[in-house]
């Protein structure tokens, strides 16, 4: 099967129905009926990974000229919606290599461009975003990686947790303290002193490879900084931290219509009392919130691809909003999953309970729901206030 991400240019009205329904097959057909496997493997196969380039979903957004195809974000919003209603882990690969592509498209250099942009578009190299260290939390100050200036560039010494794909990445952007400011770095994975440790055992999205990543005097050129000394902190780690709470507000959409999907299904055939489970208003009203919540956060969710395809600064509240609302959504709709059902939704036989701890990572990644609650009350006594 070979989809076509072509859009119109442009001015004019695309379909992104067309690049929907194949996108959907895909993940009827390639993601689902291996989504509790990978899971329980804790990996994702190198054939679905080498199936997403040769689909050109890595990142259709960037231009033709560098790989892509010109995809808007509102397009891309759903088909990481669809990829996020197959397979969490899937769409978290997406997600970070959506940041890391679009921070060397954005404020990359020409040469840094050439060199890595065709690369990641293809899926040859994939990459990881490299923010997060073991005593930091939501604290994105990377304070703990510090990079010092050499005679031929740089050299960095730090740790950093929880990289999604960092077992496999082959490109990481780093974040370090130069001085007072953050700057950005781009670091081949296989660089002397870069050492990776697989992360085993965490709660959801196990099929997501995470990795520790340490970094012991690893030298790297001038050429590997993004922008200049100091400036990271505004512009790539915040331009990039919204596209990744745009990708997990999507999947978290896919999450809902998921145990939507799959309880609509199992309640139809479940009998109780010699009726089925589905005549039970309770399990009816179940029902109706995750049809609300999945209708909600798809609406929010494309209002804020839409201010992100007009370049409007409000998409950032915007997907804070959306980031939110989805997430916390998900997460009822696999609570509420699980409860419908019963043993059955602790079962590897029934992807409730995968849904379930999926569904609470996207609460914590990207933003704690704690820190979206704050950020978003802010800016509405700000608004009050002008």
């Amino acid at each position: 099967m070979t989809i076509s991400l072509t859009e119109a240019g442009p001015g004019t009205q695309s379909d992104p129905g067309d690049v929907l329904g194949p996108v959907r097959a895909f993940v009827d057909t390639e993601i689902v009926p291996y989504a509790e496997e990978w899971d329980q493997a804790e990996r994702l196969p190198p054939q679905i990974l080498a199936r997403i380039g040769e689909l050109g979903l890595w990142a259709p957004f960037l231009p033709p000229s560098d790989g892509g195809s010109d995809m808007r974000w509102t397009t891309l919003g759903r088909v990481h919606e669809e990829i996020g209603r197959g397979c969490s882990s899937v769409r978290s690969f997406l997600t970070v290599h959506t940041m890391v592509t679009w921070t060397v498209h954005r404020w990359g250099s020409d040469a840094q461009r050439a060199r890595w942009l065709p690369r990641l578009a293809a899926g040859e190299l994939l990459g990881a975003f490299c923010l997060t260290e073991p005593d930091s939390g939501s604290d994105a100050s990377a304070s703990g990686t510090v990079a010092e200036p050499a005679a031929s560039g740089w050299v960095i010494n730090g740790e950093k947790k929880w990289m999604t794909a960092g077992q496999v990445a082959g490109l990481l952007l780093v974040f370090c303290r130069t001085g007072d400011g953050m700057s950005a770095f781009l670091v081949p994975a296989d660089s002397p002193g870069v050492e990776i440790t697989p992360i085993k055992g965490v709660m959801g999205t196990r099929a997501s490879m995470l990795a520790g990543i340490t970094l012991r005097d690893v030298r790297v050129g001038q050429d590997a900084l993004i922008g200049p000394r100091g400036w990271a902190a505004g512009t790539v780690m915040t331009g990039a931290l919204d596209l990744g709470r745009y990708s997990v507000a999507c999947g978290s959409v896919g999450v809902v219509q998921a145990c939507l999907d799959a309880c609509v299904d199992y309640t139809s055939r479940r009998t109780v009392r010699d009726g089925p489970l589905s005549e039970l208003q309770l399990i009816r009203r179940k029902i109706s919130d995750m049809v609300v919540g999945s209708r909600a956060a798809r609406l929010l969710c494309a209002e804020a691809g839409r201010l992100k395809d007009a370049d409007d600064p409000a998409t950032i509240m915007a997907t804070w909003v959306a980031k939110y609302h989805a997430s916390t959504a998900a997460t009822a709709a696999a609570s509420d999953a699980v409860q419908i059902h019963g043993a059955n939704g602790f079962s590897a036989d029934h992807p409730a309970a995968r849904l379930y701890r999926d569904a609470k990572v996207a609460e914590i990644i990207e933003g704690s729901t704690e820190l979206q609650q704050l950020t978003i009350a802010t800016e509405a006594y700000r608004e009050v206030a002008r």
